[in-house]
């Protein structure tokens, strides 16, 4: 078994058998059809709600089959250490089929969801799969039973794990009533910490016509930041279409990253500095609204442990949701989407079904940090397989509800662009109008949910009832960066580079949309391996429990924009000196390759490992009549082998190309290495013969070089004496001062005892005089010194005065004591004997 291929180590794994739990018809059942689509949306919707019933933790696979979980180690199997088998968490709690799975961060909780009902499991500890029974025990507690115990209560939306949730324990339950509650699943899972509503409550009195899918919530999601308001939002999305946001959100017990509270905090000081130059009504309402983020953010400051800096290693901190300010977070919406995004050919609108929050931050581009955290992108996907991509250009800010709170202006999403996922066109497909129809109106099943790629953040995969489709924004981003770094106060840079950058790259991945049978297996559920011990590649499961695998290519960091590739290099630093000189004219060497590098054919240059043809997953139809061979049939088949007859000419193409471009390198390299033999032979005939002949004619050169200069000087010499043979009057001065310093240092004869000379002399024989009797006087120096420092090692003569006072007070005190004693002794009529100050004293003896 290939340990990287994912193919080979989930093919017929038991934990994907659904023998066990369901009856021979179980894959027609399970399948969407036309027969089965007023049964699935009249039961609650089976197909048309949130699916996600497979999750990895580490290197472990869990699965739901109903209300069965399974786990699997992959890690085992992939190195062959065990059989393909799995374990069964036993749950009593769970008896509701499971529509999602979510594990916590520290991977030890597993959040699961029905229709309306959520719960908890705790997952088993590491080394479960030796054990001998196929059945875990495990604890599990059913949370909100109030809540979300029901048919009559709310329908779950959506659950997550908070990411700053303190111990990974917070869970969030969104349900489609817009009420978003808080779980703390380690202090109560009965009642939640917090509850964030998005619709105002019904005025029973007032009447207000309006679309039932605009106050029914179909996702909602987190932003993302790491200097504003973005991680502290919550971003929902209506079945309607209509987004909403809320902040401040933080989880009642949270765990923050210190620096991103300091950033905040230097976010909004560089507000409210912006603000102080400026004074009109709108800055002052703007005022008020920074001194309560101000307000907020010092009670998040106050929270930190103490002797906290900025800069220094972010650490998240624990600590509590603030409440400084007692008005709740007001709700933000709906967003304007600017402009409006495009409606699909064909499609009369479909129901928004999923929001996610992208935010491509590179860590590594330190320069350009500024630039790259403004690339936030909210995407939104709808029923008919439109995907709208829309540039969060104004940020959310918190806000609180006030009664004097005017009208605001409404927040806005900019709309890059619309994307087509091609399902209307899939679904269509060669049928005749009368089918056409009753095959569109699958979309009424379809629910196209968002999946981040853990590895890369500009890869997001998009799944639905019809397969799995791969969007990637690379080249987006790059277009988006460049355009945001450019120094243009007119926008016309901006708005250019915009006009020309290239639209997300769309890859149909796999495809379950039977063409024969009008039916399709909807995806379920997709997870990407984050695992050390895991090839990176991505797991695909259908409704009727198909896997399907792909092992993906690890891409490495994108190539710098072309602005940037042919921008010349800095030549600051290079001392001209170093290099010789080009020579003008036409290059002595010119390459076969020429000036502009080579580009790989787009073919060959998608590294990814995402297929350029979806792979198919239909079943097979469990009739036992023969194939039969239709116009529509002939139709799909046609249209199939085009499309494989192009990119086969495409290949073809390429790899000509590249064989073209393989042939004039070797060309060009063998050219190279005859240019460098030449020059190695001419070099070697420099150092040699032709060395040996300059050196000769350089030293022939100095030699006339020599006389000219000896000639030279002996005409200059000529040319003074017959301009001017006799000395000028300067010269005469000159000459006489001369004299005078000279007799002046040297004397006016050899006894001058005035000159500078004699005085020397004389100078320097009373120093080599006086130098010993120097020399003497710094040793008997020394010697005193080295004295005085023994002698201040004892007493001085004022402490040993002061000393022998307190000695002879001391003294009289005993001698007054010792005769008081000596008294009281006698009157008691005792013999104590001599007192200590006497015993020393020799005895007298009275005669």
């Amino acid at each position: 078994m290939n340990q990287d291929d994912w193919a080979a180590i989930l093919d017929g794994h038991p934990i994907f058998d659904i023998q066990k739990t369901h009856d021979s018809d179980a894959e027609e059942r399970l399948e969407l059809s036309t027969n089965s689509l007023k049964q699935s949306i009249g039961d609650g919707p089976r197909f048309s709600g949130r699916h996600q019933v497979m999750a990895l933790k580490d290197a472990d696979l869990i699965v739901t089959v109903g209300s069965e979980i399974r786990i699997t180690s992959l890690g085992d199997t992939r190195l062959g250490k065990s059989t393909k088998a799995y374990k069964i968490l036993h749950t009593p709690n769970v008896e509701f089929d499971i529509h999602q799975i979510a594990p916590n961060p520290s991977g030890k909780l597993l959040a699961i969801s029905g229709a309306y009902q959520v719960a908890v499991v705790v997952l088993p500890r590491a080394g479960y799969s030796k054990l001998v029974s196929t059945s875990i025990d495990c604890k599990s507690v059913q949370v909100g039973l109030f809540y979300h115990g029901s048919r009559e209560s709310a329908p779950i939306a959506k659950i997550e794990w908070h990411p700053w949730g303190e111990a990974g324990s917070t869970l969030m339950v969104m349900t489609t009533d817009g009420k978003l509650r808080e779980y703390d699943i380690s202090v109560d899972t009965e009642e939640p910490q917090q509850v964030l509503s998005f619709f105002p409550e019904k005025k029973s009195k007032s009447f207000i016509a309006e679309d039932p899918a605009e106050r029914e919530v179909a996702s909602f999601t987190l932003g993302k930041g790491q200097a504003d308001w973005g991680p502290l939002t919550v971003y929902a999305v209506t079945r309607s279409g209509d987004v909403y946001a809320i902040c401040p959100y933080m989880p009642q017990n949270a765990s923050v990253p210190s620096s991103y509270i300091h950033a905040l905090e230097c976010f909004i000081a560089a507000k409210q500095e912006f603000l102080s130059h400026e004074s009109s009504a709108a800055t002052a309402a703007l005022s008020t609204l920074y001194d309560y983020q101000s307000k907020y953010v010092a009670a998040l400051i106050k929270r930190l442990p103490p002797g906290t800096v900025f800069p220094a290693i972010s650490r998240s901190v624990p600590m509590h949701r603030p409440h400084t300010i007692k008005s709740t977070p007001l709700r933000q919406g709906p967003f304007l989407l600017q402009p409006s995004p495009r409606v699909l050919d064909g499609s009369e609108g479909g129901d928004a079904t999923d929001i996610a929050y992208l935010a491509f931050i590179n860590d590594d581009d330190q320069e350009n940090e500024g630039e790259t955290e403004r690339l936030g992108i909210v995407m939104i996907t709808y029923q008919d397989g439109k995907v709208d991509v829309c540039l969060d250009v104004d940020k959310v800010e918190a806000r609180w509800e006030s009664k004097q709170e005017t009208a605001q202006e409404l927040p806005m999403l900019a709309v890059y662009e619309s994307i087509d996922l091609g399902l209307i066109s899939m679904l269509r497909g060669p049928s005749t109008a009368s089918s056409e129809n009753d095959v569109l109106e699958l979309l009424q099943a379809n629910h196209p949910l968002l999946l981040r790629d853990p590895i890369h953040e500009d890869r997001v995969y998009v799944y639905h009832a019809f397969g799995v489709h791969a969007l990637e924004f690379g080249e987006l981003l790059q277009c988006l960066a460049i355009a945001l770094r450019a120094d243009d106060e007119e926008a016309t840079s901006l708005r250019q580079t915009l006009e020309q950058s290239p639209f997300t790259h769309v890859t149909a991945m796999l495809n379950t949309f039977s063409i024969q049978r009008k039916c399709s297996n909807p995806v379920i559920a997709v997870c990407v391996p984050n695992d050390i011990f895991l090839s990176y590649g991505i797991v695909i499961l259908t409704s009727v429990f198909r896997v399907t695998c792909f092992s993906l290519t690890l891409c490495t960091d994108h190539t710098r924009p072309q602005e940037q590739q042919d921008a010349p290099s800095d030549t600051s630093t290079v001392n001209p000196g170093e290099f010789l000189s080009v020579i003008e004219g036409p290059s002595v060497y010119v390459s076969l390759l020429g000036t502009e590098p080579f580009r790989p054919p787009a073919t060959l240059s998608h590294p990814s490992g995402l297929p350029n043809f979806p792979r198919m997953s239909v079943g097979a139809p469990n009739t036992k009549n023969e194939f039969i061979l239709t116009p529509d049939t002939l139709r799909y088949f046609g249209s199939t082998v085009e499309t494989f007859i192009a990119q086969i000419r495409e290949v073809l193409l390429a790899h000509h190309a590249t064989e073209i471009r393989a042939n004039l390198q070797r060309s060009e390299a063998r050219r190279q290495q005859e240019k460098c033999a030449e020059m190695l032979k001419t070099m070697e005939e420099l150092k040699c013969s032709r060395y040996a002949d300059a050196n000769l004619r350089v030293q022939k050169i100095m030699e006339s070089h020599q006389a000219l200069i000896t000639r030279l000087d002996r005409t200059l010499q000529l040319l003074m004496q017959q301009a001017s043979p006799a000395l000028s009057e300067s010269e005469t001065k000159w000459f006489g001062e001369l004299r005078r310093m000279e007799a002046e240092v040297l004397g006016a004869g050899r006894y001058d005892e005035a000159s500078l000379a004699a005085r020397i002399s004389l100078l320097k024989r009373e120093y080599e005089r006086n130098i010993p009797h120097l020399k003497d006087m710094v040793e008997k120096e020394l010697r005193r010194k080295k004295r005085l420092s023994d002698n201040s090692q004892y007493l001085g003569v004022s402490q040993a005065f002061e000393l022998g006072e307190h000695s002879n007070a001391e003294r009289t005190k005993i001698s007054s004591l010792e005769k008081e004693i000596a008294q009281l002794a006698s009157r008691l009529e005792l013999s104590v004997g001599r007192p200590p100050s006497q015993r020393d004293k020799p005895e007298t003896v009275d005669h």
